[in-house]
């Protein structure tokens, strides 16, 4: 594993504080498409961040303009105190791993490694130490003297990382380098490049539409919608507390529920939830968000319990997913431990809501950040 292996490269510490990277209201359009729209983020020295969102959100162009492989049409991009926005990729002091890789076919690993600092004018023998300690550092130290075409997508996603740490880069950009990878193998290098990224003390922004992956790696995720941010925040903020109904919706899986504030609670069809309504007025329309595993199938009827019957189960390996028909004609998602029952329990109902773990969501409205 990364962890447990000596190197001589230079490591910076992590100094989470001022921003590191910052892009004032950054846009970009392709004839009648807004890409991105008004775009502005801060990121601290040493903190891992990702665009999240769907395809044709605009976070790959988001990322090449600040790689600066695509020009922005107004905004500007700051590394600490020096404006980038039209300094030539080779200036920035940024590496990019592309989602493609984009080795060179006709150049071994030790190759496609050197390039950089070869091109930079580097000694022969300071870029030959420099390949072996990055091959050693991603584990191919083995595999240098391959093609492209002899390495499998594993193999190659390492390489096109030491490739870009090759460039001493003080920022990693990354666009999506796991997507072509099987489940298995992108959650084992996700583990390995966060910690060579928290090693080395760098700065990264990362991009992905896998939310799993997101939520695994960052400290901070910024969810995309439309060319915009929508909301910036820890894994925890995002997933729990969403602030709009669009990450709600977007993030995990979720049960959004309607109800009427009264004495008490949340009036939910002819059920009366002791939620914390966050000091919305009495009678005011409110939506709260209740993620599966926050309910519960209680054994008797009584508080927060709802009456329905479960109609469908699905095994999930360490938890399984229930589809609750109320009888108010609510249906809801209920995740529990699979070892929490025998069978699949169909045909049972009465659902508990544990209260303070829902969350109110406001209604949807352009985000600003």
């Amino acid at each position: 594993m990364l962890d447990q292996v000596e190197h001589k490269l230079e490591a910076r510490p992590a100094q989470k504080g001022g921003p590191h990277l910052r892009i004032d209201a950054l846009s970009k359009s392709f004839g009648d498409t807004r890409a991105v729209d008004s775009v502005g983020l801060s990121i601290a020295k040493g903190e891992f961040v990702t665009l999240l969102g769907d395809s044709g959100c605009g976070k790959t162009t988001l990322l090449r303009m600040i790689a600066g492989f695509t020009a922005p049409d107004t905004g500007r991009i700051w590394r600490q105190d020096i404006d980038v926005t039209y300094m030539p990729p080779a200036a920035r002091r940024m590496g990019f791993v592309f989602q493609s890789y984009a080795l060179f076919p006709t150049k071994t690993a030790a190759q496609n490694i050197a390039f950089a600092p070869r091109m930079a004018g580097k000694r022969r023998a300071e870029v030959d130490q420099r390949v072996r300690q990055l091959a050693t550092l991603v584990e191919i130290d083995q595999l240098l003297d391959r093609y492209p075409h002899e390495l499998s997508g594993g193999q190659q996603q390492r390489v096109a990382l030491a490739r870009a740490l090759a460039a001493e880069p003080e920022i990693l950009l990354l666009d999506e380098p796991m997507s072509a990878l099987d489940a298995r193998i992108r959650a084992k290098l996700r583990t390995e490049l966060r910690g060579l990224v928290d090693r080395l003390g760098m700065t990264a922004l990362y991009v992905t539409h896998d939310q799993e992956e997101a939520l695994a790696l960052s400290d901070r995720v910024a969810v995309m919608r439309a060319g915009r941010i929508e909301q910036v925040g820890t894994p925890g903020e995002i997933y729990h507390r969403p602030r709009s109904r669009f990450v709600a919706e977007f993030i995990g899986t979720s049960n959004l529920l309607a109800g009427t504030v009264e004495a008490g609670g949340l009036r939910i069809n002819d059920a009366l939830w002791s939620v914390n309504t966050h000091g919305a007025r009495m009678g005011d329309l409110i939506t709260v968000l209740v993620r599966p595993e926050h309910l519960s199938i209680a054994a008797v009827a009584g508080a927060d319990t709802m009456t329905g019957t479960v109609i469908s189960a699905t095994f999930l390996g360490a938890t399984r997913r229930l589809t609750v028909r109320c009888d108010n004609g609510l249906h809801l998602l209920v995740e529990e431990p699979s070892t929490a029952a025998t069978g699949n329990r169909i045909g049972e109902g009465r659902i508990h809501l544990r209260p303070d773990h829902a969350h109110v969501v406001p209604l949807d409205r352009e985000a600003s950040w």
